[in-house]
């Protein structure tokens, strides 16, 4: 009997756990961001999620420390997951990461948030500026 109880706990668990993921959802996602700095960074700028036929303008900012140099504008777009409303998007982003632009550049970046949100982005990188650093990027509504 215990027995049976724990197998059915389990296989619970495991439809809880594949229910969640199946529930969450999709989107599309622009942003425009500009970075500028020297050691300490700032950036800012705006974009539009996409969900279910929805769009919502969004605001960006934040800082960088590490070895930040010059300034750039970025024009990246891409996909959002594992959301299930668009509230999720809003939050905090947190990457370290590398990069430079001399003139036009390529940029590829995937984030995550405090509430699972994934933001795989890709797009263009225009400016001088040569960047290692530890970044935080916050996205909300405007």
């Amino acid at each position: 009997m215990v027995r049976r109880f724990g197998v059915f706990a389990a296989v619970l668990l495991l439809l809880g756990a594949f229910g969640s993921a199946a529930r969450a959802d999709e989107g599309r996602i622009t942003l425009t961001i500009y970075k500028g700095g020297w050691v300490i960074g700032g950036s800012g700028g705006s974009g539009t999620l996409n969900f279910h036929g929805k769009r919502y303008p969004l605001s960006i900012g934040g800082l960088s420390y590490g070895l930040v140099f010059g300034g750039s504008k970025a024009q990246l777009a891409g996909r959002v997951s594992n959301i299930r409303s668009p509230r999720d998007v809003a939050g905090v982003y947190g990457a370290v990461g590398a990069g430079a632009a001399v003139g036009v550049g390529a940029r590829a970046i995937v984030l995550r948030n405090e509430k699972g949100a994934v933001l795989e982005l890709s797009g263009s990188q225009v400016g001088l500026i040569a960047d290692l650093d530890l970044s935080g990027l916050a996205i909300g509504f405007k």
